[in-house]
């Protein structure tokens, strides 16, 4: 989970919290969660 974290945090606009309504800021923790698993999903895929 703390890896998560840190590399969530190495985007700047999640690390800085630019987003200022927390409704923007989950939107953009959740893309990049989104991004991370993807990214995941594509190193594990075995075709």
């Amino acid at each position: 989970m703390e890896r998560c974290f840190g590399k969530l945090k190495q985007w700047r606009a999640i690390a800085t919290r630019f987003d200022k309504l927390a409704s923007r800021y989950l939107t953009g923790a959740t893309i990049g969660c989104l991004m991370l698993w993807l990214h995941h999903a594509e190193l594990s895929d075995p075709l």
